[in-house]
């Protein structure tokens, strides 16, 4: 029999807060009979009864395992490019810290879940370059993830249909990646004034690239700070950036993806995991083990049983 976890001073206080109560109450129902000049015996079975039962407690709480099963374990990759905007929009701040650290955290929570996955990382604003080509060292990929930040590019501006297109033409180039599930996912508050190229688009569907837009930001927007002022429109008004939610809605309906909130309230790097799961990927690994079940509710059933037992059956304390 295997134990998920071990004996701790937690069990250990149950069983001497159990018996030191007992004790006491061994003590005074004895005593108590001695000065009616009778007998207390009947409280010794109810005694191992509930030894009984808190034994079973424990030992379920616990975790036995045992008896043996063949399970099949297979483990399935994907090759994914991730799309960061370092363009000046993120470091708009509506987003706490920022947009731009926001997206950081996230695909980093996003590359430790989906262990099994190849990613490749490509920045943008005016133009896209490739960071890293597709790997499977992800704690090389996630420190270039964290050097990222908008004072790469010396042009302000955002060009989110270059991006997309280089990381098309990386996974079509790339032979590695033929028979794998691919997927671009990309982390921008969308202010791209510009227009795709629809032939892009539809070479990601029709080589089943599935385009997933993740949208940093919100709709009330933040001002955008430039050492110690802000940045300003021609006429001199401070520049307010908000979430295009639309656009990047747009772009995934036409690159058969989805669109994702990336709100700090909400789970959407669980939602996002969840998507990229759907992939059908390659199979990199597949095995036969042999695993234990834990079988603790045997256990805790057969506790269950005694106690209402115990509840039902009434006992005379003192024979008069």
């Amino acid at each position: 029999m295997h134990w998920l976890y071990r004996f701790s001073p937690t069990e250990w206080g149950f069983v001497w807060l159990f018996l030191g109560g007992y004790a006491l109450y061994f003590a005074r129902t004895f005593w108590l009979a001695r000065q009616l000049n009778t007998s207390a015996q009947a409280i010794i079975p109810k005694f191992f009864l509930r030894t009984i039962y808190l034994a079973l407690l424990l030992i379920s709480l616990l975790g036995p395992s045992f008896g043996q099963a063949d399970q099949d374990v297979t483990t399935s990759g994907r090759d994914i490019y991730l799309l960061l905007d370092i363009s000046r929009s993120m470091d708009a701040t509506d987003v706490p810290p920022s947009r731009l650290e926001r997206a950081k955290f996230d695909m980093q929570q996003l590359t430790d879940t989906l262990a099994a996955n190849r990613f490749g990382l490509i920045l943008f604003s005016t133009e896209a370059f490739v960071l890293s080509p597709l790997t499977a060292d992800h704690d090389a990929l996630n420190r270039f993830v964290r050097d990222a930040r908008t004072t790469l590019t010396p042009r302000p501006g955002t060009n989110i249909c270059a991006a997309i297109d280089l990381a098309r033409q990386k996974l079509l180039a790339d032979p590695s990646t033929r028979k794998s599930a691919r997927a671009i996912v990309l982390f921008s508050d969308g202010e791209d004034l510009a227009t795709c190229n629809r032939a892009v688009l539809a070479q990601l569907r029709a080589y089943d690239i599935p385009l997933i837009t993740v949208g940093i930001g919100s709709e009330s927007g933040s001002p955008i700070r430039r050492g110690t002022d802000f940045v300003r429109d021609e006429a001199g008004q401070i520049v307010r950036s908000r979430l295009n939610r639309n656009f990047l809605r747009n772009l995934a309906r036409d690159g058969r993806g989805q669109y994702v909130e990336g709100m700090p309230t909400t789970p959407y790097v669980h939602e996002l995991t969840g998507i990229i799961r759907t992939l059908r990927g390659r199979t990199i690994d597949q095995r036969r083990v042999a695993v234990t079940t834990n079988k603790y509710h045997y256990f805790l059933l057969v506790a269950l049983f005694l106690i209402i037992g115990d509840v039902l059956i009434a006992v005379r304390t003192f024979r008069l």
